[in-house]
């Protein structure tokens, strides 16, 4: 055991030895010209590296440096800067006073993809001939590169990237790790932090990368992706999830595919594939699947908020204020700039508290017209389909659907669209609408229309029309009375209705039930959130008494108005109308029998002009 002890002490003073003989023989800065003329001769690329480059021995043997900029040829500002580099190198050539990196690490890095860092042609460059093929972005960027060091890391650094049209959207907290495991085989560790219009996106992913045709292909499987979304006009929690897939680009047709995709989103899932081609128009075609979907749960919405006030209390917060409200305008429109189609199949689907199954949805976009082939699926016992059309061409969005539902549960739709859910009963609808923009409010005062309906099964909430009639008749007469019945009493209403601008009239409506009928007419003003409805209620059955007044009330409708802010419903009931008329016929058939019994009275006359004017 002392013999071991002893070697490891030797070989130990032995390393130490030659780490520092190699660190006082061999001058780093002697490899400073080396550096930067392999960098220029590999891409053209100019390295610039200020202060004294100086050795770092342990854990690794590195070289440490000062600041460093990497500079595209004629560009104004460098494409990569940084506080500081370590290049962690191997042993063994530096005893032949050669550099070969394994590993280079930059530290507080800023990267940018901006114009101003882009690879600028010479003023005197050679004009190539009309029609030559001009370098792709990614062509330029990495002609003449070759990845041979086995590990590169950025860390705490910030990636400036300025969009097509002109934005820029800075990458905080960038951290790259780039493990080359194999020849041409490479592992990728990525996570960065974007904010912008008062959200923040987190990110943070790891894949294996295949560049052995790079960079005309790349191809890679993305084991897992961790992000959360915060922020403005979001859900209070924000939108957090993972992700995995397959993913590969092919420069030459700039196609791309992300396949066997699989993503959770708060409480729902996604899967497919989605592929497509990039340039000028991006043509892109998904195909997903979702065992369950909700989104009331990704877009804040909660069944007790009626209102967009109360919506909002349910988000993170608004997204900020803009002194003056700008007019609308899709020209940033996704639906503008990709082409493309979407099939998606949704096994469970929630929206506005509304659970729907089997949802299927077919949608192609052609140059800012989107067309619904197909949306249809099962919800509240019935079925639905929705067709029709979202047209973002001009700056005001347009929409056209034409709904047909089959026995769909009335009172879920109701309160989606911030309606008051005194009725329930099963809706069958079929209509023809078109407005300006998606949302409810918009809906409620610039969306026109008709539509023909039936309403089954239907029941009022708090509002029971034969009791109404039967207590008011027994309070003007002694001579009938009601049956009393807590049974729910179900209706079958008919009829048609027409949508201007928030204002829904309803010029005919009819219903039956085993106790009562009724006609009614009347509107409904959405945007105001009040009614002005006139019904003629007739009590069929359940009365008791006079069989002659039981007889009129069989036959004559009482007038019913019901109207109102939806918050206090008032309503007028005039069954003193149909009392006056039983009275009235009372009268004249006793002045008839008496004129009978007495056909030779001086006052006949009398009483012929008074049933005249009766």
């Amino acid at each position: 055991m002392k013999r071991l002890i002893t070697t490891l002490a030797i070989l130990l003073v032995v390393m130490v030895a030659g780490m520092t003989a190699l660190v006082l023989l061999v001058n780093p800065n002697d490899f400073r010209a080396y550096m930067a003329q392999q960098v220029e001769q590999r891409s053209g690329y100019q390295l610039a590296l200020k202060g004294d480059l100086r050795w770092h021995v342990w854990p690794q043997l590195s070289i440490l440096s000062g600041p460093v900029t990497l500079t595209a040829p004629g560009a104004s500002q460098p494409v990569v800067s940084a506080e500081n580099m370590r290049l962690d190198v191997n042993l063994l050539p530096l005893l032949s006073h050669q550099l070969s990196v394994k590993q280079v690490m930059l530290k507080g890095a800023v990267v940018r993809l901006i114009p101003e860092s882009d690879r600028q042609r010479p003023a005197d460059a050679p004009i190539g001939p009309a029609g030559s093929a001009v370098p792709s972005v990614i062509e330029d960027v990495t002609r003449g590169w070759k990845f041979d060091i086995s590990h590169l890391q950025i860390v705490d650094s910030l990636l400036v990237w300025q969009q097509n049209n002109g934005e820029q959207l800075n990458v905080r907290d960038f951290n790259l790790r780039l493990d080359q495991t194999q020849p041409r085989q490479a592992t990728l560790e990525f996570s960065s932090r974007i904010s912008r219009d008062q959200r923040d996106l987190r990110l943070q992913f790891s894949s294996d990368m295949d560049i052995t045709h790079y960079p005309r292909q790349i191809s890679a499987a993305i084991k897992q992706l961790d992000y959360q979304l915060q922020g403005a006009d979001l859900p209070k929690a924000g939108i957090k999830g993972q992700a995995a897939m397959t993913a590969s680009w092919d420069s030459a047709g700039q196609r791309f595919s992300l396949g066997d995709i699989q993503l959770s989103a708060n409480d729902s899932q996604l899967n497919g594939k989605i592929t497509g081609t990039l340039g000028n128009r991006p043509l892109i075609v998904a195909d997903l699947s979702s065992p369950s979907l909700d989104m009331d749960t990704l877009l804040g919405i909660t069944e007790t908020a009626g209102d967009e006030a109360a919506q909002q209390s349910q988000r993170a917060g608004r997204a900020p204020v803009i002194a003056e409200s700008a007019p609308p305008d899709n020209a940033d429109s996704p639906l503008n700039v990709i082409d493309g189609s979407l099939n998606l199949n949704v096994a469970k689907l929630r929206w506005r508290g509304i659970d729907m199954d089997a949802v299927q949805l077919h949608a192609n976009n052609q140059q800012g017209l989107l067309t619904l082939a197909s949306l249809q699926g099962q919800a509240n016992g019935g079925r639905f389909s929705l067709p029709g059309s979202i047209d973002v061409r001009s700056p005001q969005t347009k929409v056209a659907l034409k709904p047909s539902l089959q026995r769909v549960g009335i009172s879920p739709l109701l309160k989606a669209f911030n309606l008051p859910d005194t009725i329930s009963g099963e809706l069958s609808l079929d209509g023809d609408f078109s407005g300006n923009g998606l949302t409810v409010a918009e809906f409620n005062h610039q969306w026109r229309g008709s539509a023909d309906l039936k309403l089954d099964n239907a029941q009022f909430a708090g509002l029971n029309f034969q009791q109404l009639i039967q207590r008011a008749v027994e309070g003007n007469s002694d001579k009938v009375r009601g049956e009393r019945s807590d049974q729910p009493i179900l209706q079958q209403i008919s009829g048609h209705a027409t949508l201007n601008n928030g204002l829904v009239t309803f010029p005919d409506l009819s219903a039956q039930s085993t106790m009562l009928n009724y006609t009614g007419s009347g509107n409904v003003d959405l945007a105001k959130r009040e009614l002005d409805i006139n019904f003629g209620v007739t009590v069929t059955q359940g009365w008791q008494g006079d069989d002659t007044l039981v007889r009129r009330l069989q036959q004559t409708p009482v007038p019913l108005r019901i109207y109102g802010p939806w918050s206090t419903i008032n309503y007028s009931l005039k069954v003193d109308q149909v009392l006056r008329l039983q009275l009235r016929d009372e009268a004249k058939q006793r002045l008839k029998e008496w004129m009978g019994r007495n056909p030779d009275n001086e006052n006949r006359n009398d009483v012929k002009k008074l049933l005249k004017d009766m």
